[in-house]
């Protein structure tokens, strides 16, 4: 068996102020989310991702992809959305089993209510605290972690 690799101290201290800022931002613009457009963040994950997608529609499974969610999470999740008007259900003509989740007229008012409002609460709970370096280093950063764990493994 192989010696565990300990973290040193400088990335303990990186690893713990990642999870606690991670922790603490993500509750912080979810209650201001919340607040400011009644949206959960799950509302706003799959609102988005139909505002931006081709005729404001999206297979279920792709969806839940983007989500890193289940496809059973996620056929819950926009029933209640459909219960609020803000997407609909459609069979899909090339899979009898599949569904595609499109974007309403509501749902489009309420995207385009809350992005402002949100990207505002990211922009001062967490760029404002960060200079033009440490952006550019994070995006760094997180683009080799992103990568490293969606590249297949040919091992």
């Amino acid at each position: 068996m192989t010696q565990p690799r300990w973290l040193d101290e400088t990335e303990d201290r990186a690893w713990r102020g990642y999870r606690r800022m991670f922790l603490l931002l993500n509750a912080q613009v979810n209650r201001d989310l919340a607040r400011d457009s009644g949206l959960s963040e799950p509302d706003y994950d799959v609102l988005s991702a139909l505002s931006e997608a081709k005729n404001h529609r999206c297979r279920l499974k792709k969806l839940a992809e983007r989500m890193l969610w289940s496809q059973s999470r996620l056929s819950h999740h926009v029933t209640r959305m459909q219960h609020r008007g803000l997407v609909t259900r459609e069979d899909c003509a090339d899979d009898a089993r599949g569904a595609t989740i499109v974007l309403t007229k509501a749902g489009r008012r309420a995207i385009e209510a809350a992005a402002p409002l949100h990207v505002e609460s990211v922009r001062r709970h967490f760029f404002d605290h960060l200079t033009r370096e440490q952006v550019e280093m994070l995006g760094d950063a997180t683009h080799a972690v992103v990568n490293a764990l969606t590249t297949p493994n040919p091992s």
